[in-house]
C-alpha cells in the first residue's frame, strides 16, 4: 500500500522503522512537528521521526498546523491508501481523517478506552497497573475515541519504570502497526466501538508533579518515582536541598516515624517513612550539581 507516517518522538520512529524494514508498503511521505530548539545553544534539531525519514529519502513535512487546508491538499495530491498516525502531537481534523480510502490508523500506548490522551505510559505505571499495552484503531475526531482494530497486552514488573515500558511498548506498537496493516491491506481489519463508560483520560506530566509527597503511602510512592522515570522525576528536600530520585524499593518495615522522616541511611540506601506507616529506600538519587548515583555512595561523602 502507499502511505503517509505522521509522528514525532522516539516511540513513533520505532513503528516507523518498521514499515521500512519490512519493504511491503510505500511510503509517500512523512509528516512530523517542526523543529524546535534544543539543549544549551538552542539550535533547531530534528524529531526522531524526522531524522529516520531523511535517512530513507522520504520527503518530509512539517506543518505548524492541519487545519487550514493546506496539509490537506498536499496530502490529496500525494494519493495515499492509508495514512499511519503516531504520537503526531497533533489532532487530526476529519478533513484529512476522511482522504485515504483505507483509512487512518493510529498506534496509541494503552489499552483503550483506558488512558485515552498525553503520557499513557508514565500513568500507567503512576496508577500501579499490573497490565500494560497498545491499540490499533481508526482515527476519529474526537481524541483516541475511534474504533479499536486491534489491541497487545504486557505484565508490568514490580520495580518497571516508565522509560522501561516505554521501550517494550514501542516495539511492541511496531509489531501490531505491520500486522494492523497487513489486515487492512487484505480487507480483513476488524472495527470494535470503544465502550465510552470505560473510557479514562490522562494529561501530560510537568516538572511540577516531580515533588514527592511524604503524607501518600509506601506503594504510591513507589509509583510516582518509577512513573516519572526518565522525566521529570520524582524530586525529594534533604537538608534544604532538592534531589532528584530515580529508583526506590519497599522494605516491609513498619515505622512510627512522622512521614517524610529519615529512618535510617547506610548501605542499603535511605530510608524513609511514608504516610500508610511503612517505609521505603531511596536507592538511586542525583544531588544538586553531581551525577546520578547509588545513595549509598552519596552517604560515603556526604550527610543528610
Amino acid at each position: 500500500m502507499r502511505l503517509i507516517f505522521m509522528g514525532t518522538p522516539d516511540f513513533a520512529r520505532e513503528s516507523l522503522r518498521s514499515i521500512y524494514s519490512e519493504g511491503r508498503h510505500e511510503v509517500c511521505a512523512v509528516f512530523t512537528q517542526p523543529d524546535k530548539p534544543r539543549d544549551r545553544g538552542m539550535k533547531l534539531s530534528f524529531s526522531p521521526v524526522k531524522e529516520l525519514a531523511l535517512a530513507h529519502g522520504t520527503t518530509v513535512y512539517q506543518p505548524k498546523t492541519l487545519r487550514d487546508g493546506e496539509a490537506a491538499k498536499i496530502i490529496r495530491s500525494l494519493a495515499p491508501d492509508v495514512i499511519v498516525v503516531v504520537a503526531y502531537g497533533k489532532i487530526i481534523p476529519k478533513e484529512i481523517i476522511d482522504i485515504p480510502p483505507k483509512g487512518c490508523i493510529n498506534v496509541h500506548g494503552s489499552l483503550l478506552p483506558k488512558y485515552r490522551g498525553a503520557a499513557p505510559i508514565q500513568w500507567t505505571i503512576l496508577n500501579g497497573d499490573r497490565e500494560a499495552g497498545v491499540t490499533t484503531m481508526f482515527l476519529s475526531e474526537r481524541m483516541d475515541a475511534g474504533d479499536i482494530i486491534s489491541k497487545r497486552s504486557v505484565a508490568v514488573g514490580e520495580y518497571e519504570t516508565s522509560g522501561e515500558l516505554f521501550e517494550r511498548l514501542k516495539k511492541l506498537g511496531a509489531e501490531l502497526l505491520l500486522e494492523t496493516l497487513r489486515d487492512i491491506e487484505n480487507g480483513t481489519a476488524t472495527r470494535t466501538k470503544q465502550d465510552e463508560s470505560e473510557a479514562t483520560y490522562v494529561r501530560q506530566l510537568s516538572k511540577k508533579d516531580s515533588p514527592i509527597d511524604w503524607t501518600h503511602s509506601s506503594e504510591q510512592i513507589i509509583n510516582k518515582i518509577r512513573g516519572l522515570n526518565p522525566w521529570p522525576l520524582a524530586t525529594a528536600e534533604f537538608g534544604g536541598k532538592e534531589f532528584k530520585i530515580y529508583a526506590a524499593i519497599k522494605t516491609g518495615r513498619q515505622t512510627e516515624k512522622p512521614a517524610g522522616e529519615i529512618v535510617s541511611s547506610g548501605k542499603d540506601g535511605i530510608e524513609l517513612a511514608c504516610g500508610d506507616g511503612k517505609t521505603i529506600m531511596i536507592t538511586e538519587l542525583q544531588a544538586p550539581g553531581k551525577r546520578r548515583m547509588k545513595a549509598a555512595d552519596y552517604l560515603l561523602g556526604n550527610r543528610l
